[in-house]
């Protein structure tokens, strides 16, 4: 694995949107979020390709070369989009992938489409990734005992730090970003904490992290891109979320990322907590187990690695431990 160096004020985070840009309607919540990221020091670079009056926010090869110039630009040391989209699979072919590989690592953040490229990046350069909340996110405050991804990328290589869920989420809505861009107070108004799906008892699993959306990821299973093998031979600890598709539409996905071998190697089984329907005779958890149940292990769902606030990054490539026990619920990730 190799990881970007430990961020300082001063240095340069980039902005560009590989997926879809933003809407000129919350364009007060990109600069909300832009100035969030200046407060702790740092000079933003915003991309030209951020236009947000349709579905991507340019032509495929204009987002690949400004992805690309980004992350192999040794004075940017992140790159984070405003937030995902649909159909960030385009820019797979066109990716310079020799020179991501080539060049000094450089943190890249997000979540949902963003997965498309993040994972892949990990698996094909050895580059760790911060799957974490997005851009447009970033001004809301980390709840207790979870890490926000501007702590994260300041942290050397090797450094090891501990993450507990708060026990609260969002079960509806989201804030009015275009009548109230400055919010930075998440409301978690649901108990709730980690659940295992494959039986009782405590869980506790050590691997690296890889994962990501299943809309997304499901599209590159079988392909060079999806192939977990290099990580494998440590243990994997497998996350997938889920963020809008039916309950069977998400059991077909990961029957087919099984089949295709995403999760061999795996210790234990980390699912996302996700608004996203069931059907009247398959919950969003049997499809899981019923997909997923057969590989024998631990399968901890509701964790909160997905389109529900709030959000744990987990840094994929990256060592962890994770506990689920009576009580307590926690995860410990070493950037070795």
């Amino acid at each position: 694995m190799r990881y970007p160096s430990s961020l300082r004020p001063g240095d340069r985070i980039g902005v560009t949107s590989p997926s879809s840009g933003v809407d000129k309607s919350l364009e007060d919540r990109l600069r909300a979020a832009i100035r969030t990221v200046e407060a702790r020091g740092y000079e933003v670079v915003v991309g030209a390709c951020m236009d947000g009056s349709g579905h991507v926010s340019a032509p495929a090869a204009d987002r690949a070369r400004e992805l690309t110039d980004m992350l192999t630009d040794p004075s940017i040391k992140a790159v984070i989009p405003p937030w995902g989209g649909e159909t960030c699979i385009d820019l797979l072919p066109l990716l310079d992938w020799d020179a991501l590989g080539a060049a000094e690592p450089t943190w890249l953040v997000g979540y949902s489409d963003n997965t498309t490229i993040m994972t892949p990046l990990t698996l094909l350069s050895g580059i760790a990734t911060i799957h974490g909340n997005n851009l447009m996110d970033t001004p809301y405050r980390v709840p207790d005992g979870l890490t926000g991804w501007l702590d994260i990328v300041t942290m050397p290589p090797g450094a090891t730090f501990t993450q507990t869920p708060p026990g609260r989420y969002r079960a509806q809505g989201r804030d009015d970003w275009q009548n109230a861009p400055e919010v930075d107070e998440l409301t978690l108004d649901t108990p709730g904490r980690w659940t295992r799906l494959d039986g009782d008892g405590d869980v506790r699993a050590e691997g690296r992290l890889i994962g990501g959306c299943v809309e997304m990821l499901c599209n590159l299973a079988g392909t060079p891109y999806l192939d977990t093998t290099p990580l494998a031979g440590d243990g994997l600890i497998v996350y997938v979320e889920a963020c809008e598709h039916d309950a069977a539409t998400i059991c077909r996905n990961l029957h087919g990322m099984r089949l295709a071998g995403f999760f061999a190697g795996a210790t234990a089984i980390l699912v996302g907590r996700t608004r996203a329907p069931g059907l009247l005779t398959l919950t969003q958890h049997e499809a899981v187990l019923d997909a997923l149940g057969g590989l024998g292990v631990p399968i901890i769902a509701d964790v909160e690695c997905g389109h529900v606030p709030p959000w744990m990054p987990l840094v994929n490539g990256a060592r962890a431990v994770v506990a689920h026990e009576a009580g307590r619920d926690e995860i410990t990730q070493t950037l070795t």
